[in-house]
């Protein structure tokens, strides 16, 4: 299962996301989480000091290493230097699993012992001064987005990505690489706006979608989303002294956290797993190669000198029965 948080700066979606990986790790489910956000927090909220957090590997400079060994030895892609961040795999190509070793998990993905388990955690690094000017930030999470194209993950199997706030979550295909996507909205005008527009932007590629309401403080609160988003309102959470302690750098065991919101994180696991029978290879696939043409013709022909169209293998589709080249 592949699931994203996403929603507006605040909202509480980091904080909601590390409650669900810490949830996942506690019944023993195998997970990895991807902190995607431009503001890196998901360590922090794992529990890593900010020495521990500062020193994670980030995707993003280890790029080159993930783009070599994905490539494999598909016949279609020229060289790692013609790679952008939507190239689908074809044959030959290397994928990866949850469950496994290999070198793109060597070099970028840490192990984070959490109360009752642990959980891969793989960051795309942060968005830093030097940047500026010169690169933009959908370029980081692109080494994110490729892995997603290349991961084959089965049931009771979790990829848990706190993405980047608000639109920006529209500004590639990653969008659609999700099996669900939670949207935390606080019961506000401006936490009802982000959903509508997600919705509305979401909605011809098939996305699920489920919203969260969080910081939610009465019967008005509840009311109001109700109200507002209708049946895509799976849950609400309200205050919580284990998060505030959390925030506070002092968690306690996560076994104490408020009943409510151990329910809710039940809910959305189920929410989640639903999802799996609606899962379709050939769609996701198809959507990978639309995204991926659209850069080739908007600015990765360009940049790379090569016709990127001719990456896409017409007779691949991604899913759980494709064998990988050793």
């Amino acid at each position: 299962m592949k699931i994203a948080f996403v929603g507006k700066g605040g909202s509480g979606k980091t904080t909601l996301s590390s409650l669900f990986v810490r949830h996942l790790a506690a019944t023993g489910a195998p997970a990895l989480a991807v902190d995607a956000d431009i503001n890196q927090h998901l360590g922090a909220a794992l529990g890593l000091d900010e020495q521990e957090a500062a020193g994670l590997p980030a995707m993003g400079e280890h790029l080159p290493l993930i783009k070599d060994y994905l490539r494999g030895d598909n016949p279609r892609i020229a060289s790692t230097e013609t790679m952008i961040k939507t190239t689908p795999p074809g044959e030959g190509s290397r994928l990866l699993r949850v469950c496994e070793d290999n070198p793109v998990y060597d070099a970028c993905a840490r192990q984070v012992e959490l109360d009752d388990g642990a959980v891969r955690l793989m960051v795309t690094g942060p968005f830093t001064d030097a940047d500026l000017g010169v690169a933009c930030y959908h370029s980081k999470t692109g080494a994110v987005e490729l892995y997603l194209n290349h991961l084959v993950d089965g049931r009771d199997e979790y990829v848990v990505v706190d993405m980047t706030a608000g639109s920006d979550s529209f500004a590639s295909g990653m969008f659609t690489r999700f099996d669900i996507t939670f949207l935390v909205a606080e019961p506000t005008r401006k936490g009802v706006s982000v959903y509508r527009q997600y919705k509305e932007y979401a909605h011809d590629f098939g996305v699920t979608l489920k919203v969260v309401g969080n910081k939610v403080q009465g019967p008005d609160d509840l009311d109001f989303l109700r109200s507002e988003i209708g049946e895509d309102l799976l849950v609400t959470v309200g205050h919580s002294d284990w998060v505030r302690a959390m925030e506070k750098g002092r968690p306690p065991r996560f076994a104490l956290l408020e009943d409510a919101n151990r329910r809710a994180l039940r809910l959305l696991r189920t929410a989640a797993d639903v999802t799996y029978g609606l899962r379709d290879w050939e769609r996701y696939t198809r959507q990978m190669v639309h995204f991926h043409l659209r850069n080739a013709q908007s600015w990765g022909n360009e940049r790379t000198g090569a016709d990127l169209a001719a990456q896409v293998d017409p007779g691949f589709v991604l899913g759980e029965g494709v064998v990988t080249p050793a």
